[in-house]
């Protein structure tokens, strides 16, 4: 197996994602995010895992990267990998990061996902 690292500035984010995505690496298997809030610059580090699959024992994977500033949107990968909409829903549901662009296909938004209702604050968050 191949591993691949790129950090990519979150107004490439989407291009980066689709790039990814003609080059072979057509499998989504997670997105979540790291709160770096603490550091500098001060933000989140959001990350999309892809694989490409389809040669046989020549597996490789790719680790997108983008720095998201605290306060900054995220723009939803759902137009590319439709899988993506879960780990967005969750990401904003933990980290409170609002997702534009997101449709799951269901009309119903960033809606809770695990959290049980009327929960407040953000449980992947540090501050939380």
């Amino acid at each position: 197996m191949t591993s691949e690292r790129r950090v990519v500035s979150p107004a490439e984010w989407i291009a980066a994602a689709d790039a990814a995505r003609e080059e072979g690496y057509d499998f989504f298997d997670w997105l979540s995010a790291v709160d770096r809030t603490g550091e500098e610059p001060p933000g989140f580090d959001i990350a999309l895992h892809l694989l490409d699959v389809e040669a046989p024992g020549a597996l490789r994977e790719l680790l997108l990267v983008a720095r998201l500033p605290a306060g900054a949107d995220l723009p939803s990968l759902t137009g590319i990998f439709a899988g993506a909409a879960w780990h967005e829903r969750e990401t904003h549901e933990m980290f409170g990061i609002e997702v534009t662009g997101f449709d799951d296909g269901t009309g119903l938004g960033l809606r809770p996902l695990l959290l049980p209702d009327g929960f407040e604050g953000h449980p992947l968050r540090k501050d939380f």
